[in-house]
């Protein structure tokens, strides 16, 4: 596991920056992402699966990522788990929500372009809680 123990924390960096880019270039082509959120579950085949899940639909143009306030990465058994928590302003009000995910990279066997890349991801969201005033 000597290239994933980063895989993680570079993806919550991404997320926290909306680098749509970032995000895709830690994807492999065919990855296999499943998330739960507090009213739906979602699943993606592929990168523009995932970050259309991501920015259509978790954070709108509206959403500004104020600060990436904590991240815990580790490994676990063959997987890597990375926890993070996100401040967000939107015309609603200052949200935290926090989202634990757990990964695992390609191995680039049988031709597939995966090596390095995360080709497996399951993510829990909290979903937006109401920061209340002075809270960061």
């Amino acid at each position: 596991m000597a290239d994933q123990p980063s895989l993680g924390a570079d993806f919550a960096r991404a997320l926290a920056r909306k680098d749509a880019p970032g995000l895709q270039a830690l994807l492999a082509p065919e990855v296999d992402f499943r998330a739960l959120t507090p009213r739906r579950n979602w699943e993606a085949q592929d990168p523009d699966g995932v970050l259309a899940i991501v920015f259509d639909n978790w954070f709108e143009d509206s959403d500004e990522i104020d600060s990436l306030e904590q991240i815990e990465s580790d490994s676990f058994a063959d997987r890597q788990r990375v926890g993070y928590r996100l401040v967000v302003s939107n015309p609603e009000g200052r949200f935290l929500i926090e989202q634990q995910a757990y990964l695992s990279a390609g191995d680039g066997q049988d031709g597939r372009d995966d090596s390095g890349k995360i080709a497996w991801m399951r993510v829990v969201c909290s979903g937006y809680r109401p920061l209340a005033d002075g809270q960061s």
